[in-house]
């Protein structure tokens, strides 16, 4: 059974060029950065022109790279450091309510020390509102947090428009986004969308799970992550994973190098399934913008889409339902874009890689007809 993989916004296949790299990184260069022998400083070369590598994909200069061990890792920093460095300024925290879980749960933590977070709601096509941010902007605001591309439904969020606002109300406030699915798919670098903190995710470009990194703007005092040896600048000691930076560099250098093409080819991707997937599909419903290329959401309303992921599943075809952090639990991204219901329970995320294809879709939209004509064979 041929293996149809549209999941790429939960996690992607490791590039072989990723691979290779974590590969000699290991076997070759594998002396620890710190070490003052030739193998020690081999490493800390290489290591030093990996994290340009990363930098150069990002836009940024390398000594505002820090790497983290993941998305998750690089929002909870980015938070807890602004939450610190604005301590004597105020507890007011803005947010949205379709974060990704590594931004909520922070905030929600930072509320029971007495925070106040504000969580500004989407529309009907999960966009949120400036005019709702700067309603909710106060003088004590010490953090914006917003998302540059929504994980569920690839909606891009106004980050850099947010940004020019803060500045002209004169605003204190840091602005901080997660920018796991938007990085290497959308053009963008910290300062055009004027963010002080940017999150990025190495597993959702070629990269191996387990590295990514988080952008701290030059000037901050950032806050320590990790207090020991002194790596990453004193900011998150511990010993590099020379491999997973190996590798995740090589997958930001590809990207990088890739970028115009494989947006290309994922906006003709895009455009053939939401023209194809409705036609093909009885009752099926297109929830997501043309927004990001990579994620259309859609829904089978009346169609459970677990039972849906699961059937899809058995036929070779790999999607989701959400998040895959969810874990089958219901989605605060459909439930806070106010969708009815019937829709919200048959929710499924189409999300493309390079390497998929026209006929992946075609084979989708001949599945997804079986999974209606199987559901209503069983009475549901």
């Amino acid at each position: 059974m041929n293996t149809i993989y549209l999941d790429h916004a939960a996690t992607t296949p490791v590039l072989p060029e990723a691979a290779q790299a974590a590969l000699e990184a290991m076997t070759q260069g594998y002396g620890n950065p710190s070490s003052l022998h030739f193998l020690g400083t081999q490493a800390a070369k290489a290591l030093t022109d990996h994290r340009a590598q990363v930098a150069d994909a990002l836009g940024c200069a390398p000594e505002e790279v820090f790497f983290t061990s993941c998305g998750t890792e690089g929002d909870n920093w980015a938070i807890s450091m602004a939450a610190h460095l604005g301590r004597h300024k105020g507890k007011h925290i803005i947010t949205t309510a379709i974060e990704h879980s590594a931004v909520l749960e922070p905030c929600k933590a930072l509320e029971q020390q007495g925070y106040s977070v504000t969580y500004l709601r989407p529309d009907r096509s999960g966009h949120v509102s400036l005019t709702d941010l700067e309603e909710a902007l106060r003088p004590d605001t010490v953090l914006v947090s917003m998302m540059l591309v929504n994980n569920e439904t690839g909606a891009v969020q106004p980050v850099a428009q947010a940004a020019q606002l803060l500045k002209a109300k004169q605003s204190a406030a840091l602005l901080h986004t997660d920018a796991v699915q938007g990085f290497l798919k959308l053009p963008f670098t910290p300062k055009t969308l004027g963010a002080d903190l940017v999150t990025i995710s190495g597993h959702k470009i070629g990269a191996p799970k387990g590295i990514g990194a988080l952008y701290i703007r030059k000037g901050l005092r950032a806050l320590p992550l990790i207090r020991g040896g002194g790596q990453e600048q004193g900011l998150r000691s511990g010993t590099e994973p020379t491999a997973q930076i190996a590798a995740f560099a090589a997958a930001c250098r590809l990207g990088k190098e890739e970028l115009t093409r494989h947006m290309d080819h994922l906006k003709q991707l895009s455009a053939y399934a939401r023209e194809t997937l409705p036609a093909a599909v009885q009752g099926l419903v297109l929830v997501s913008p043309d927004d990001a290329p990579h994620i259309c959401a859609l829904s089978l309303p009346g169609y459970p889409s677990q039972v849906a992921v699961r059937y899809l599943s058995d036929q070779g075809i790999c999607v989701s339902s959400g998040s895959a952090c969810h874990r089958g639990k219901a989605s605060h991204v459909y439930t806070a874009m106010n969708l009815p219901k019937p829709t919200r329970d048959g929710m499924l995320r189409i999300s493309f890689g390079p390497s998929n294809t026209k006929e992946d879709i075609d084979q989708l939209a001949q599945a997804l007809r079986s999974v209606t004509e199987h559901l209503v064979a069983a009475g549901r």
